[in-house]
């Protein structure tokens, strides 16, 4: 107990005094994270009102193929990544193997079916009478899908925030293709891996602390975003 004890104050000293390294793996963890979040948003959300928004056969299958990855094992896809980005792979030419991009792409490919899962979720959630007004009312698709996804954005948004979540918190993808290396790939989940290993619990607790907050505010955020959404239901 002493010794965790120790480690804990330690700890807690690290992220008062702002230990350089800390504050540079946590930066770098949130740039990497809200970086995959955005940019899965992007594809994700459109591509998860289109699947709404139209009716086609095999729209059930799709849905249910989203929903299973979900639980899409992260080593599942750091070895794709790996795979495709590796210098004998059919992307190695661009040199992204331990960069920072490499480990983007991962969590793009990771979080991108919760967007899309939730997505499809939250518009369905809408009144289906205002589905083909929207669409009886546009001429153009586009028009009348931008028109649903104002109507459902607090529970779109409610997905964006639990996509970042799941990113930040991710070790196996990244730490495959961007091998953890220090001041350049180095993120929370990953220094809390190599840490804990080497015996330096003070740092692996500081790092942990900084992951917990993060992960609270996430947590903070989907509730008043999914109060939000009620009330706009309730309305």
């Amino acid at each position: 107990m002493g010794e965790i004890s120790d480690g804990f104050i330690e700890a807690v000293t690290l992220i008062v005094t702002l230990n350089p390294e800390i504050l540079e793996i946590a930066a770098r963890s949130l740039y990497v994270s809200i970086a995959a979040t955005l940019v899965a948003a992007l594809i994700a959300i459109p591509l998860g009102a289109l699947i709404y928004y139209y009716d086609f056969r095999g729209k059930r299958a799709v849905i249910n193929i989203v929903q299973t990855l979900y639980a899409l094992p992260t080593v599942i896809v750091g070895l794709l990544v790996y795979l495709l980005v590796s210098y004998s792979g059919p992307l190695g030419f661009l040199n992204l193997l331990y960069t920072t991009n490499a480990m983007i792409i991962a969590q793009v490919i990771l979080v991108s079916p919760l967007i899309v899962g939730f997505t499809v979720t939250g518009l369905s959630g809408l009144d289906k009478e205002m589905k083909y007004t929207t669409m009886a009312l546009n001429a153009r698709a586009y028009r009348g899908i931008l028109t649903l996804i104002r109507e459902a954005k607090f529970a779109i948004l409610s997905a964006v925030v639990l996509a970042f979540g799941r990113a930040i918190a991710e070790v196996g993808a990244v730490m495959m293709v961007g091998g953890n290396i220090r001041h350049f790939t180095r993120t929370l989940t990953t220094a809390i891996t190599l840490n804990t290993s080497m015996g330096d619990f003070a740092m692996s607790i500081a790092l942990g602390i900084i992951l917990l907050t993060i992960a609270l505010i996430v947590n903070f955020c989907v509730n008043i975003l999914q109060h939000y959404n009620g009330r706009v239901k309730d309305e």
